[in-house]
């Protein structure tokens, strides 16, 4: 079956510029905290900053709330199972309430030790352990947001979200203003109104989505009440996807630690460097936001696809999102290698840091068109429910970037080097086991599930 192109592209930017324009507005949590926080002072800001590392980290773990649950609803759209869809969405939101609850328990607990192993001063951590302490209570509706999202992206509703993530931080924003300076009336409650105020335009925007979730599960007579079994198989489902995202920070923190290594081993400034590669890895992270927008419209009619049994189609529908990755990434890396010379001014008054910012920005836009065909792959075998073949590809991957790196690292090589590692070897290995599966027919599993 050929599908008609004007028709498959509309569905791919139906679902991917929603999905991009919510992505790139979730980081905007913690950018407006510490845009906020850091009229408090600087170290109030430092303390944000650990404090956002490890709610990041947690909440990027748990990805797979919203990848799985994707993948499983929309297969049994796709088997016209609306029922059923909804039925597993509600275990994976029963999922997201189990792992929060106990992240959150965990978490308030090991604030202390976790802060003081930043090894920070007393006053900044003091201040990382009061946000912390409180914005641990918002774990629970950040991740049942990323289920609910799941659900409706399942669902092939991608606007949805993308409300929700303008409300809730448009919310955000409001309230920090109100809880951090108390103007009127209201104290003022400084860090801690900012952690108060982002955990409860969390908890809004969570109920917002789960309500969406919970309205089509009664119209459509789903259960919505726990089912163990239900709530197992949603947590097995996630475990190779967990190893995956796993293997993927890993990559990225060992490149960090090789950029620090090589400073240190050759004869670079370590915090001109250091400096650089975080700007470096500010920009490629929000171009992978594009990319990763194709991605989740992957996920969502790939698994769609595949559950109503049509192997052409899915094929079909193959090839069109990887000539979408392509292309994005050759004007993404178009724009960003016409740009190189003047973002710098953007983010440092540091000249050095723009002169070395320049030739890593060029790798980074010479590495977007693999890139693009790398994120719509992985999202293609996320929709299709190979998350074990991502998880081992993962392992592979890593097991062939992690002494790259390093021996860069090592012997003193170049920021540049380094990049073209992480573009090159670690983006590029990727590409190859991503490639190789898609060109069998292993994955594609068809009917209700994979």
């Amino acid at each position: 079956m050929r599908l008609p192109f004007n028709a498959t592209d509309r569905e791919i930017l139906r679902l991917a510029v929603p999905a991009f324009l919510a992505l790139i507005a979730e980081p905007l949590y913690l950018l407006a905290d510490a845009a906020i926080v850091g009229h408090l002072g600087t170290p109030h800001l430092a303390g944000l900053g650990i404090a956002g590392v490890v709610l990041q980290t947690i909440v990027g773990l748990c990805v797979f709330l919203a990848y799985g649950t994707t993948a499983g609803v929309a297969r049994q759209l796709g088997a016209g199972n609306l029922r059923a869809a909804l039925t597993q969405g509600m275990d994976g939101i029963w999922l997201a309430v189990v792992i929060g609850a106990g992240a959150t328990v965990l978490g308030v607990a090991a604030t202390g030790p976790v802060v003081a192993a930043f090894g920070v001063s007393g006053e900044v951590a003091a201040h990382a352990e009061t946000y912390l302490r409180i914005a641990l209570l918002g774990v629970t509706p950040l991740l049942l947001m990323l289920a609910a999202t799941g659900v409706l992206r399942g669902l092939q509703d991608t606007r949805t979200p993308l409300y929700v993530a303008v409300l809730g931080n448009a919310l955000n924003v409001v309230l920090n203003l109100l809880l951090v300076f108390g103007p009127g009336p209201l104290p003022a409650l400084g860090i801690a109104g900012s952690a108060l105020g982002s955990v409860t335009a969390q908890t809004i925007a969570a109920a917002v989505l789960v309500r969406a979730v919970v309205f089509a599960a009664r119209r459509e007579g789903a259960s919505m009440r726990p089912d163990f079994s239900g709530v197992l198989t949603a947590a097995r489902v996630g475990v190779p996807l967990l190893i995956r995202t796993l293997t993927l920070r890993a990559a990225l923190l060992l490149t960090t630690y090789s950029v620090t290594l090589a400073a240190r081993s050759g004869s670079g400034d370590v915090d001109v460097d250091l400096a650089t590669h975080q700007i470096a890895f500010t920009l490629w992270t929000f171009l992978a936001f594009a990319l990763d927008a194709v991605a989740i419209a992957a996920q969502a009619l790939t698994g769609r696809s595949l559950g109503a049994g049509d192997r052409a189609t899915t094929r079909a529908l193959t090839r069109r999102m990887v000539q979408w990755g392509i292309g994005c990434g050759v004007v993404l890396g178009l724009g960003l290698a016409a740009l190189s010379g003047v973002l710098g001014v953007l983010f440092t008054p540091d000249q050095a840091v723009r002169d070395a910012l320049v030739p890593v920005l060029l790798v980074v836009a010479v590495g977007q068109p693999l890139a693009g065909v790398v994120f719509v792959l992985d999202g293609v075998l996320i929709g299709a429910g190979d998350g074990r073949y991502l998880a081992w590809a993962g392992l592979l991957v890593l097991a062939v970037h992690a002494p790259a790196t390093l021996l860069v690292g090592a012997t003193g090589g170049s920021l540049v080097l380094v990049w073209c590692v992480l573009a090159g070897v670690f983006m590029g290995a990727r590409g190859v086991v991503l490639v190789h599966r898609a060109r069998s027919e292993r994955w594609m599993v068809t009917g209700a599930t994979a």
